[in-house]
């Protein structure tokens, strides 16, 4: 079976299935979204008995039971080696929060036609209804046989952290917090196109992260076990640091390897200086913040649909500006990391996605962009066509590199 990208309509929706129970005006929005956005389509005929005996009983029992003997066939004689669970419990879905389980459905849809649109892996959307860390853990598990991979999506921090450390414990196959390392992917092949570009490399630079959540938290340790110089990451209350007495286990953790400088205080006071702003928080960064960072200075506001600094003011300052939305240049989009990243696993039948699969993803994302490097261009588009096979490529080989590949 293969997730279908199409836009079911009800034949009895004579008004373009923009009218439901209400008579609002016409919305786009909710017009393409009316049955869903994916369907279940067959990749084998059953036009006659002779094919309905091969396709189920009594054909499809001997294709059980030579799994059964040997389980390692599933993968061959199944969708398990194509297939994604896309699994959220609608606690952080975009910038809308904890809009639970039935609300989160649309965005899942969403990431399961990007999975197969973008780097031709399916993907089923799973929306639980229970926040419990161990619940959701306990059911992922029970899940996992008819999958080749999970993608957990808007879970909150910071169960997030621990869901995903126990279920990849448990789990033979990748398990991947896209909010996290998606992010921090894409963050990072920006940032080494950024530096190349105006002749640095990554050790020379000093970045200031707003916002210690997932993609936060996952952003500030994947930069650095690339070989960033330092960052200092703010939450609401100021710099995480070692010194303060408020901070949670996540935190503590990130205060012990983050803010060589030793900054405390504000956002804006470190600031002053520094090399690179990521913003993955919302809220408004002052300009005068912004004019205080050093020369040739990067900003990637990231917050959708507004980002910490808008690209006018950036400009006035930066040589490298980026944001989350497809409306300006370099934008930092998730899709173009983890469908590739998942072909590839799959593709190699992965145990897990290790962080040399990651960093290979950044680089192969990063190299797409080639001689074409520019100040608006240090980041390729989504839709273009050369990035996911670049990201297969260099994860499945990144996987055999690091010994999880299985074939």
């Amino acid at each position: 079976m293969a997730a279908e990208i199409v836009n079911p309509r009800s034949d009895s929706d004579t008004d373009g299935g923009t009218r439901g129970a209400s008579d609002e005006p016409f919305d786009p929005a909710f017009a393409l979204h009316r049955g869903g956005k994916m369907a279940v389509q067959a990749t084998v005929p059953v036009r006659d008995k002779d094919d309905l005996s091969l396709a189920y009983t009594p054909g499809v029992a001997k294709v059980c039971s030579a799994i059964a003997e040997r389980p390692e066939l599933v993968h061959d004689y199944t969708w398990k080696s194509q297939v994604v669970a896309v699994v959220t419990d609608g606690t952080a879905v975009l910038g809308l929060g904890d809009i639970g389980p039935e609300a989160s459905l649309p965005v899942m849809e969403g990431k399961a036609i990007l999975f197969k649109q973008f780097g031709g892996v399916d993907a089923v959307p799973i929306a639980l209804a229970t926040t419990d860390t161990d619940e959701i853990v306990e059911t992922v598990v029970r899940l996992a046989p008819s999958f080749g991979g999970v993608n957990l999506e808007d879970i909150s921090a910071p169960r997030c952290f621990e869901i995903e450390r126990k279920l990849q414990e448990r789990l033979d196959i990748p398990v991947f917090h896209d909010d996290q390392h998606g992010t921090a992917i894409v963050t990072l092949a920006a940032l080494r196109n950024a530096a190349k570009l105006t002749g640095r490399g990554l050790g020379e630079l000093r970045a200031v992260i707003s916002g210690a959540g997932a993609a936060g938290v996952a952003i500030a340790k994947f930069l650095l076990e690339a070989g960033l110089g330092d960052v200092a990451v703010a939450d609401r209350k100021g710099i995480v640091s070692r010194d303060r007495e408020d901070l949670t286990p996540v935190k503590r953790e990130l205060a012990e390897i983050t803010n060589k400088a030793g900054l405390s205080g504000s956002l804006e006071s470190a600031l002053a200086g520094a090399d690179v702003f990521i913003g993955v928080s919302g809220g408004t960064v002052p300009e005068p913040a912004v004019a205080s960072m050093a020369p040739n200075s990067f900003v990637f506001a990231m917050a959708n649909p507004n980002p910490e600094v808008h690209p006018e003011i950036a400009h006035k300052y930066a040589a490298v500006v980026a944001t989350g939305r497809s409306d300006f240049p370099n934008q930092i989009n998730n899709v173009l990391a983890f469908p590739g990243i998942f072909a590839g696993a799959l593709q190699v039948r992965a145990s897990r996605i290790t962080e040399g699969m990651k960093i290979a993803a950044a680089n192969a994302l990063a190299d797409v962009v080639g001689d074409d490097l520019a100040a608006d261009y240090v980041i390729p588009s989504p839709f273009d066509e050369r990035v996911a096979p670049a990201v297969t490529a260099a994860v499945a080989a990144a996987a055999r590199a690091e010994g999880v590949a299985r074939r």
